[in-house]
């Protein structure tokens, strides 16, 4: 069985509670603006890669259930387990930058990945470091051969390459998001490529976004920013002064949130919000 035909007949993993970054379920997040935006004076477009090109989130709950599964606890079952994670996730995640495990994260994944593990296993009182890194070795090798374009991610790519310089502006580590670039082939689409990891800070940080209008030499109101972030994507694109559209997917919810993404109430709205990439082109004059 292919590990796709094994993700889709996996029995769907519940979520645990809401990841406190995300905005209340209840705010109302942005609108669409009435009608399609014209963006045909858009002279360069970035894109963000985990569930923007790539369904990640879906790759990673497989890859969790695969994980606990081959290497969990005995009398633990694996969705059991993955509950313990999101909660590792949840205390061990938000606060990941303002601590010392940050430049030990954007050099590479397995630490604070096995870090996780260790969290999830010492919630149910196993104190167990082979265990830890046994599980997070298979995480990340299942991970990353589930891991799936979407459907149209390459024809869309394919229409705007040479048309356009394109970027891709991704946060995570550097071997990590390497890795996952050079398994979806996508490396020759892209004049630009800016990793958390290889430039010592990610979105939403300003000057991510300054590096990358550098990189084109291109005036704000001439680039366009396309992720599934309101947070990391769409509002540092649009106080740069880009443009930018939210791509919205009902398969983007982590193991640690209960739903998608919301803006928070009174949040400046993108230029479009879609759920395919094909829309892109019409925006864009295509």
């Amino acid at each position: 069985m292919t590990s796709q035909e094994q993700m889709e007949s996996n029995p769907t993993i519940e979520d645990a509670n809401a990841e406190p970054t995300l905005a209340a379920r209840s705010e109302p997040g942005p609108s669409n603006k009435v009608g399609a935006p014209n963006l045909s004076h858009i002279k360069a477009i970035y894109f963000d890669l985990d569930d923007t090109l790539c369904s990640y989130w879906e790759a990673s709950k497989f890859a969790l259930f695969r994980a606990f599964e081959l290497h969990g606890p005995q009398g633990f079952p694996a969705q059991e387990m993955i509950k313990h994670w999101a909660s590792a996730f949840r205390s061990f995640g938000p606060s990941l930058k303002q601590t010392g495990w940050y430049p030990v994260y954007l050099k590479s994944g397995e630490p604070t990945r096995t870090e996780q593990m260790r969290l999830a296993l010492l919630e149910i009182g196993i104190v167990d470091q082979d265990r830890a890194q046994r599980l997070s070795a298979a995480y990340a090798d299942e991970r990353d051969k589930a891991l799936r374009l979407f459907e149209e991610t390459k024809s869309v790519l394919e229409k705007l390459h040479g048309r356009y310089p394109l970027g891709l502006v991704t946060n995570g580590p550097a071997d990590v998001q390497r890795q996952e670039i050079e398994t979806l082939e996508l490396t020759h689409y892209f004049d630009n490529i800016f990793i958390e990891g290889e430039m010592g800070e990610g979105k939403p940080n300003p000057t991510v976004f300054a590096r990358a209008s550098e990189a084109v030499n291109t005036g704000p109101e001439h680039l366009l920013f396309v992720g599934n972030s309101y947070v990391h994507d769409v509002k540092p694109a649009l106080d740069a002064g880009w443009h930018a559209v939210w791509v919205r997917r009902p398969t983007d919810v982590p193991p640690s949130a209960t739903g998608p993404e919301t803006a928070p109430h009174g949040s400046p709205a993108p230029d479009a919000v879609i759920c395919d990439l094909s829309d892109l082109l019409p925006m864009l004059g295509i």
